[in-house]
């Protein structure tokens, strides 16, 4: 019986010898400030378009801020993905790990997307000088409140810090840039003394100079906060869609500030737009990717009669169409007429969308996601899954 426990023991080193080894999460230490934190760096990256994240998860001071501010999910997602999206001009994901971000709390951006306050308001309140941080500007005292609100609607709707943070020869990890986002709202809302509402449309030349007027005072604060004081700054300005608005905003200038700079000697524009298709704006500006579009939703309506809509969403950079995502509501008869459908609507995919672009397709009924078509750029197989 020795024998044989010697033996399987024998045997299991062998096995483990020859088993596949994984990596493991890499250990570092994280220096904050005066303090030294262990940390660990995933191994692992599912997209090279992606940051890892240091562990453990450190919320942002600001979490969930956004979604009070911000009018649509829409708006929220694409603040947050395009703020990264950004990043990676002057951060790479290969040098670089993301962190929410660590130095702007609710309190000071609550306190900094107020109104400035008019030295009459100022005394009303009992308040000194130092306390009106407010970005946005002053409403006077005189006139009804639309009249106030029509001559000075909010310009900022919400501010977002992300910081990256970089390792250095010693294993440890510390700050190497900050990134923020200011979203600008393209509506003012806001309501008469009788309590109806009203909305201001604010137009874009006046979006870029209120944007980058309060992106110099941001960086001002920025530099003076510590830690902040020595690390390179970007800043980028988001363009909020109506509340309305079934597409999302988009981001139109970004900024590079240098460590240790206190001031913004020029902004880069950023060429981003969303297109609903079908709209009146795409067939305007981009009338040849709307064309396919309507012949896929055109080969669609002949087969099969049963479903209640195609809708696209196409986002383009530097006019080029980069991803098309396209919802199809279904009526729902049975999980075979679902897999028809779907190897249908794949072949059209690959039929009338040309491979350079991404096309996600999501195939729903009032059940909920039915199938999904995911065709990345450049590649030849879509993937294709059916929801059980």
């Amino acid at each position: 019986m020795k024998k044989l426990a010697i033996l399987l023991s024998a045997f299991m080193l062998i096995l483990s010898a020859c088993a596949p080894k994984f990596e493991q999460e890499e250990e570092i230490v994280q220096q904050t400030d005066n303090k030294q934190e262990k940390a660990i760096i995933p191994k692992y990256n599912i997209s090279d378009s992606y940051y890892r994240t240091i562990l453990p998860f450190k919320p942002g001071e600001a979490r969930g801020l956004v979604i009070e501010n911000l009018n649509t999910r829409l708006d929220v997602d694409e603040f947050e993905s395009g703020l990264m999206r950004l990043a990676q001009e002057r951060f790479s994901p290969e040098d670089y790990l993301f962190q929410e971000g660590q130095y702007l709390d609710k309190k000071t951006i609550k306190s900094w997307l107020k109104r400035k306050l008019t030295k009459a308001q100022l005394e009303a309140e009992k308040k000194d000088e130092s306390k009106n941080v407010g970005l946005n500007p002053a409403i006077s005292d005189e006139g009804t409140n639309e009249e106030k609100n029509k001559k000075s609607p909010i310009y900022l709707a919400h501010i977002m810090e992300h910081d990256y943070l970089v390792k250095n020869s010693d294993d440890k990890v510390q700050l190497g840039g900050v990134v923020i986002g200011l979203a600008m709202n393209s509506v003012h809302y806001y309501q008469t003394e009788e309590g109806y509402p009203r909305e201001v449309k604010i137009e874009q030349e006046v979006i870029e100079k209120e944007g980058k007027r309060i992106a110099a005072e941001v960086l001002s604060r920025l530099r003076k906060m510590k830690g902040l004081t020595e690390v390179p700054i970007t800043i980028a300005l988001f363009k909020q869609e109506a509340a309305t608005s079934i597409i999302p905003g988009h981001f139109f200038a970004v900024t590079h500030v240098d460590k240790g700079s206190s001031s913004i000697d020029d902004w880069e524009e950023v060429n981003e737009q969303y297109y609903l298709f079908p709209s009146d704006e795409a067939e305007k500006n981009h009338r040849e990717d709307m064309m396919k579009f309507m012949n896929f939703k055109s080969d669609i309506d002949e087969f099969f009669p049963n479903y209640t809509g195609v809708i696209g969403k196409a986002f383009y950079r530097d006019d080029q169409l980069q991803q098309l995502t396209i919802n199809i509501p279904m009526q729902f008869y049975g999980q075979a007429e679902v897999i028809g459908f779907t190897q249908y609507v794949t072949g059209l995919v690959m039929e009338h969308f040309p491979n350079y672009i991404n096309v996600n397709v999501y195939i729903s009924s009032v059940s909920g996601p039915e199938s999904l078509i995911i065709r990345k750029a450049n590649e030849e197989q879509p993937f294709v899954h059916i929801y059980q």
